[in-house]
């Protein structure tokens, strides 16, 4: 893949804050035509810049009110894969990362309300096999949710 040009970061923050932006919206703003933006943008697409687009969904208001972090400790990080194996068949789980630090893992979760939850640790996470201890994390309000954004800076020289 070549370099990023300011063109291509242009395209990529417009994305990034609307995946469903239409091409003639993006070739607009760039000054390019709507055909050009379809090759830059499938070009990224090829190289894995983009792997892809999403919907944000709000899960308040479908009622899962308790958004979680869960610090996960391994009785060995060897047992990473199968942990994640059977942390993938818990579908309240949402994203799990291995970790440096007093955690193996941190996963993030959505549950109904703490009742819910309360059977998520104790029925499905604390029982998989190498799980040591959990320590749980209530978020109680969500302040900032944002794309990160590419800045032209980050092109290389």
């Amino acid at each position: 893949m070549k370099k990023l040009d300011k063109i291509d970061i242009k395209i990529l923050n417009m994305l990034i804050e609307d995946a469903r932006k239409p091409y003639m919206e993006i070739a607009e703003a760039c000054g390019l035509s709507r055909a050009a933006i379809h090759q830059r943008i499938q070009r990224l697409i090829a190289s894995g810049i983009i792997g892809g687009s999403c919907t944000n969904i709000n899960y308040k208001v479908l009622g899962f009110s308790t958004y979680t972090y869960i610090g996960i400790v391994l009785e060995r990080g060897s047992m990473y894969d199968s942990v994640v194996k059977e942390l993938e068949k818990i579908p309240e789980v949402v994203e799990c990362n291995y970790t440096t630090g007093h955690y193996s893992m941190l996963i993030k979760l959505y549950a109904k309300n703490n009742d819910h939850l309360m059977h998520i640790l104790n029925g499905k996470i604390q029982g998989i096999d190498g799980v040591v201890s959990t320590e749980t994390l209530i978020s109680l309000k969500q302040s900032i949710n944002r794309p990160y954004l590419l800045q032209e800076s980050m092109l290389e020289k």
